[in-house]
């Protein structure tokens, strides 16, 4: 019974540490305003930092986020809170563009191995504490974290920027405690999975998942590359869009517009607990495809409409939610135990270069072409993207698991 309380207090003290780490990832998107206006850098400059972001998020999944499978979840998952930290403090002793890079690349390399571990670590956990209990809780949990952090952070910054002294250092000082209390909650849970003895041999990222599942897996993480990318698109140009196009400069207002995305992710991954993968995966494509088509339509508009900006992004944050509840789940289900962190790693791959590419692709469309055609060329490549893998999609998610996944991997590097 002590045991099995034990492990009830770690899943929550790990959904505590994702939660924050993914909210400071977050956290400068209504900053970023205020930066540019001491600075004068441009535009495409905040794609450029929050690049340097998803860039050392892949580089950390490919080399270290498959790491707590042989290494073990906590002595993994505590380091990597605490380079976030290290990144708070490079923001409040280096606020310069040279700095905010490194930042932003040290909280990238922190979320990589954060994301594939947290989400391992909370399942196993889960099974600990209640081993006849679902698994669905485990990926709520998981997914609430990661993406409500995502649209905490902002929300909090924003409202700090508004009404409170110093916008530039209180945040990440806020952060900077939160981070070391996820620390210290880290080291008291239990340890789900011993190091390996003796130590494999190091190597990158690889698939691992049943050859025969492996279109599943590739189907489901475009999906979640589709999800990313609609939501990059908010963390990093929404408050340009409000104050540019719309003309509404309030850094709360920044901040609460991202939140509402992510509260929207959220709420509607809750409400969809019981509903089966296929209807999460049309409803999210549906509502993710309207929510962009009201978002370019509120700057087209002969008068750009913020109400229709806000309620665009809305649908399209609970569409997001849905496909990535579906992807994700149908991810979970093709790992082996053995390689659970590996293959949420790779799917988490898949997702933050799709969270780069294309945002960064809008950032440098804005500097040849006004920022509403460049809004709606990115509007169009995702529902493009979506339209072709909508048979790859579903069809992964109608595809019963074959029997024996923990054999028969098949490693791609």
């Amino acid at each position: 019974m002590r045991s099995s309380r034990h492990h009830g207090l770690g899943f929550w003290a790990v959904a505590f540490a994702l939660l924050v780490v993914m909210a400071f990832s977050a956290l400068p998107t209504p900053l970023y305003v205020l930066y540019q206006a001491r600075d004068g850098f441009s535009t495409f400059m905040v794609t450029v930092i929050f690049a340097a972001y998803a860039v050392g998020v892949v580089i950390s999944l490919f080399f270290a986020g498959h790491s707590s499978d042989w290494l073990g979840r906590r002595r993994v998952l505590a380091p990597a809170v605490s380079l976030s930290g290290v990144a708070a403090i490079i923001f409040l002793v280096w606020p310069d563009l040279p700095g905010l890079i490194l930042a932003r690349v040290l909280s990238g390399f922190a979320v990589g191995v954060v994301t594939a571990t947290a989400t391992a670590y909370l399942s196993e956990l889960a099974v600990e504490h209640r081993p006849d209990g679902s698994i669905r809780r485990a990926q709520l949990v998981a997914t609430a974290a990661n993406i409500g952090g995502i649209g905490l952070g902002p929300l909090v910054a924003g409202f700090l920027a508004q009404w409170a002294p110093d916008p530039l250092h209180l945040p990440f000082e806020i952060a900077l405690v939160a981070l070391a209390i996820g620390v210290v909650v880290i080291l008291l849970a239990p340890e789900t999975r011993e190091r390996l003895v003796p130590r494999p041999a190091y190597r990158p990222q690889r698939i691992v998942v049943p050859a025969a599942q492996r279109s599943r897996f590739f189907a489901a993480s475009l999906g979640g590359a589709v999800c990313f990318a609609a939501f990059g698109l908010f963390t990093s140009l929404s408050p340009t869009f409000l104050a540019g196009t719309l003309g509404h400069t309030s850094r709360a207002l920044a901040g609460a517009a991202a939140f509402a995305v992510f509260a929207a992710a959220v709420l509607a991954q809750t409400l969809s607990v019981m509903r089966p993968v296929r209807e999460l995966l049309i409803g999210g494509m549906s509502a993710l495809v309207t929510g962009l088509t009201l978002v370019v339509l509120a700057v087209w508009l002969p008068s750009p409409s913020l109400v229709l900006f806000l309620a665009g992004g809305v649908v399209c944050g609970a569409g997001a939610g849905l496909l990535f509840k579906g992807s994700i789940a149908t991810v979970a289900a093709l790992a082996p135990p053995e390689s659970r962190a590996e293959v949420l790693a790779g799917f988490f791959l898949f997702g933050y270069i799709g969270i780069s590419v294309p945002v960064v692709g809008v950032g440098l469309l804005t500097q040849v072409i006004d920022a509403r055609t460049a809004l709606a060329a990115f509007a169009g490549l995702v529902t493009l993207t979506l339209l072709a893998a909508t048979r790859s999609l579903l069809g992964a998610a109608t595809q019963p698991a074959l029997p024996g996944r923990a054999s028969a991997r098949a490693g791609t590097r």
